[in-house]
């Protein structure tokens, strides 16, 4: 089963379009783990148990487990999905971006060191940064497109003077991935939630490929605008899966030794909404 299969099934199985984002923060874990890194494994994993019946993907962010040396953990917690939730996806958010043989390496680190089954790419040193990871059957790859931070509008929202109809940069972006760059079809964009208006016009240029939609939750992306913008389908087929992230909403939903019934409610909630917005 290729990515794209896999998250259409798990959207299928678990009547979920919420992807749980993992960026574990030592400082934040509930006592008696509150500072302790070698406990980002148990918290995470405590996490996943809550949660994978509700979840569509998983999608650990490199960085917070490499800030603290605890890639290992990220190893074995990927191992654990494996096990806990076999049938859910699992996207690591790298945002990798080079060319030649490093973009080989870094393609080895996600597919075969971290067990992924997509990765996030930073796709802006063109099509020969992204070629490595499309040569990995069935494997998918998020390009960054329309981030949800404000500073995306340094670049992603310029316009091309020199291409037709001058269009923005994400625009450009968008025709690539859903046409020539998708080598492998299992391409899929990055697009933030705090731009419903521009999530439409991803959606427009890109009919068919899946979307990571950060945003929603502690960002302050509405859920319901996120799903009219960006889901199609009806209650036959999904068209255009999307895969809406939250993360620090549902891990710091509470704070004490509870803090994974607390983080259930909070995806459960959020799945719903979700959920109410694509069968209104």
């Amino acid at each position: 089963m290729n990515f794209v299969d896999k998250l259409l099934a798990a959207e299928r199985g678990n009547d979920s379009l919420l992807c749980i984002g993992l960026d574990p923060e030592p400082a934040r874990f509930p006592a008696p783990w509150a500072g302790d890194a070698a406990r980002i494994f148990d918290f995470c994993a405590a996490i996943v148990d809550a949660t994978h019946d509700l979840a569509i993907a998983f999608k650990p962010q490199i960085a917070y487990f490499a800030a603290h040396r605890a890639e290992a953990q990220l190893e074995r917690l990927v191992a654990h999905i494996r096990a806990a939730a076999p049938a859910v996806p699992v996207i690591l958010d790298a945002k990798r971006g080079d060319i030649g043989a490093t973009a080989e390496q870094y393609a080895i680190e996600a597919f075969d060191r971290y067990d992924a089954d997509a990765v996030t790419l930073s796709p802006f040193m063109g099509f020969d940064s992204i070629e490595p990871y499309l040569r990995r059957a069935g494997k998918g790859a998020f390009l960054l497109c329309r981030t949800s931070n404000a500073g995306g509008d340094d670049l992603q929202n310029r316009r091309l003077a020199d291409a037709e109809g001058t269009p923005r940069l994400y625009e450009h972006l968008a025709r690539l991935a859903q046409g020539s760059w998708n080598a492998n079809g299992q391409l899929g964009l990055v697009v933030g939630a705090t731009y419903p208006d521009e999530l439409a016009r991803v959606r427009e240029l890109a009919p068919t490929l899946p979307l990571l939609i950060p945003g929603v939750g502690a960002q302050g992306g509405d859920a319901a605008a996120t799903v009219r913008a960006a889901w199609r389908g009806d209650a036959q087929r999904t068209r255009g899966p999307i895969a809406v992230n939250s993360s620090r909403a549902v891990l710091y939903a509470g704070g004490g030794g509870d803090f994974a019934a607390h983080a259930r409610r909070v995806a459960q909630a959020t799945r719903d909404a979700l959920n109410g917005a694509r069968r209104s």
